[in-house]
């Protein structure tokens, strides 16, 4: 049998209530019995039944994380960190799989399994604004990712145009001058491929040049393939750019190997930067330059709004909170020339 309430509060020689006052954190507790009962429960080893707890509040201590495409090692990476987010905030994660479609991004917003979980962090690629301005009251969610809305709910997103600025200054500083962007969209000005372009665009301009619009692809998908097939088509037109800016890190390797095959050196003959900074951009013949978000910084963020939302009563003056977490430059062999 496990370690008990009762067994904690005859160590300490207190009652049973104060022992669970000490574990929920309540406050009408001296410190010096604080103290007391928190060696008993280090020294017998306690550990509170979580889903109890919850279940005395009305919660389940369960979330739901929702994301386009677990095979996507970004947001593989992403969910792991939530996961331990969760754990942190004594909470379990239910994860699901979107495969960025509409349909099925709207069946989860609109509280699919919502009789489970306390709470969605909800991370979508097509969904429009209208569906989450729709959507039925139900467990709080937050939104993940770098697509923009309009919509009452906190949203957590690194600033896509100043991190693709970020990209390109650095190949600018590089002397490079004709620099491709690989997975560029037709569709709404709010999805991230548009904002990470449009960074592209201002950067170039803000260095007294005209953006080569030649070198702009636009691409169905965002996976190695279709890095290899954008960055094929901009050679076979003859182009010849002297660095690459992809929409993410997948793209980039499978633009990094059509330069391979084509007897381009990298970076000699072409600088390459991608973005997300996935693990396998870290392992290539050639290691990946990329924009690195803080993912840990992400999944701690959304957690934490989705717990406070849980856990507070809602006001008529809350305001949804938008919150750019941080990110980086990683420069490595992609656009370091070796010396010697």
């Amino acid at each position: 049998m496990g370690v008990s309430l009762k067994d904690v509060a005859q160590r300490a020689g207190v009652s049973v209530k104060t022992v669970s006052n000490v574990v929920n954190d309540f406050p009408h507790v001296t410190p010096s019995t604080r103290a007391r009962v928190q060696r008993a429960i280090d020294d017998l080893g306690y550990r509170p039944n979580l889903s109890a707890r919850h279940l005395r509040k009305g919660r389940t201590g369960i979330i739901a994380l929702a994301v386009p495409e677990l095979g996507n090692p970004y947001f593989a990476e992403v969910a792991g960190a939530v996961i331990d987010a969760a754990v942190r905030h004594e909470h379990t994660v239910l994860l699901d799989h979107t495969a960025g479609r509409r349909e099925l991004e709207n069946l989860v917003s609109q509280g699919f399994r919502s009789h489970v979980i306390d709470g969605l962090i909800l991370s979508p690629i097509e969904l429009e604004n209208e569906d989450l301005v729709a959507r039925p009251a139900g467990p709080p969610m937050v939104l993940l990712g770098e697509r923009q809305y309009d919509a009452p709910y906190d949203h957590i997103a690194i600033d896509n145009i100043a991190a693709a600025r970020t990209a390109v200054r650095h190949l600018l500083d590089l002397g490079r001058r004709r620099i491709a962007f690989l997975g560029a969209r037709h569709e709404s000005e709010r999805q991230p491929a548009h904002l990470r372009l449009q960074g592209w665009r201002a950067e170039i301009e803000a260095n007294g040049m005209t953006p080569p619009e030649s070198l702009v692809v636009a691409t169905d998908g965002y996976g190695r393939r279709d890095g290899a097939v954008a960055m094929a088509a901009v050679l076979d037109r003859g182009e010849r750019p002297d660095a690459v800016f992809a929409y993410n890190d997948m793209m980039a390797l499978g633009a990094m190997r059509t330069l391979y095959e084509r007897g381009l050196r990298i970076p000699e003959d072409v600088a390459v930067v991608g973005f997300d900074d996935i693990e396998e951009g870290h392992y290539g013949a050639v290691s990946l330059t990329t924009i690195a978000p803080d993912k840990a910084a992400i999944a701690e963020l959304a957690v934490e709004c989705l717990v406070t939302r849980i856990t507070t009563p809602p006001s008529p003056s809350d305001e949804p909170r938008r919150i750019h977490p941080p990110y980086r430059l990683v420069v490595r062999e992609s656009t370091r020339v070796r010396r010697g």
